[in-house]
């Protein structure tokens, strides 16, 4: 029986109709890619608190995770990375553990450069952030 997978949670904060992106300085080669912001869940922690404290410390914002958008994405070394809709409470982003932060639209996203492992939640994202045409009753 295998054990339970890490989790590292990523947050997928839409405001205004556009996606906040961080871009990262590390490893060497992710650095200058961008991704939703995140980190590991800590033993402790829920996946919502650990989204919460993460942006905290990367970004100098209080936010609150809500539902799962896509599909799991396997790492290595036994972790699994997994993304929340995250709304942000408080404060404004702020680059504190990355080279820059960008809100970017649904056709901006597309032409991103995306850390591999984010891509794969792309048209889940674009979805997200294209508003949707209310639907009239007959």
């Amino acid at each position: 029986m295998q054990p339970e997978p890490i989790e590292v949670v990523a947050a997928a904060i839409v405001a205004g109709g556009r996606l906040l992106l961080a871009q990262r300085t590390r490893p060497p080669e992710f650095a200058g890619l961008w991704e939703l912001p995140g980190g590991k869940v800590e033993a402790d922690e829920t996946p919502a608190a650990a989204v919460a404290r993460e942006l905290r410390e990367e970004l100098g914002i209080e936010a609150v995770a809500g539902e799962r958008i896509g599909v799991d994405v396997d790492l290595p070394n036994g972790f699994v990375l997994r993304a929340y809709r995250t709304t942000v409470r408080s404060g404004i982003p702020q680059p504190l553990d990355h080279a820059a932060v960008c809100w970017v639209t649904a056709a901006q996203l597309r032409e991103i450069d995306l850390v591999p492992n984010d891509r794969i939640w792309l048209e889940e994202l674009v979805c997200a952030l294209t508003p949707r045409a209310p639907s009239s009753a007959l």
